[in-house]
């Protein structure tokens, strides 16, 4: 009894402290975030990964499906799933540098350039307004990892 009411205690002061780090506003607008996951991955991947052709190898829609299997869970998690939301903006950054770019200025573009273009360069500008980089430094960078031994 004395356990339970003192993990009870630990857990109310552990939500008092990250409620003073990251506001209720911001919280409100991770989840916005997620949720925009869920309908823009659930429309665009989701019915490739329920309906496809046996052969098809698949390694694109399943990992897009797990992204919006976790955003569900971003929902009600937010700054728990905030790896989620950094894997999003390191993986959109990634293609803007290394294919987005190159292709636009090369005048060299592939048919689905413009769409993917305008879908990953909307999470390349929206990611970093949106994840709150205070929490991310304190939680990430500055606070100390698991140990190893």
């Amino acid at each position: 009894m004395i356990a339970t009411t003192h993990n009870a205690a630990t857990n109310e002061t552990q939500q008092a402290n990250v409620a003073q780090e990251v506001s209720l506003a911001r919280i409100y607008v991770l989840r916005a975030t997620y949720l925009l996951l869920v309908i823009g991955l659930g429309g665009m991947i989701v019915p490739d990964v329920v309906s496809h052709p046996v052969i098809s190898r698949g390694v694109i829609p399943s990992l897009l499906g797990a992204v919006w299997v976790l955003a569900f869970v971003g929902l009600k998690y937010p700054l728990e799933m905030l790896p989620l939301l950094m894997f999003e903006f390191a993986w959109k950054s990634i293609w803007t540098v290394a294919y987005g770019l190159p292709q636009w200025s090369a005048g060299q573009l592939p048919p689905t350039f413009a769409e993917d273009s305008f879908n990953i360069g909307l999470g390349v500008i929206l990611m970093p307004l949106v994840i709150p980089w205070g929490y991310v430094y304190r939680h990430y960078v500055k606070q100390s990892g698991a140990r190893w031994r």
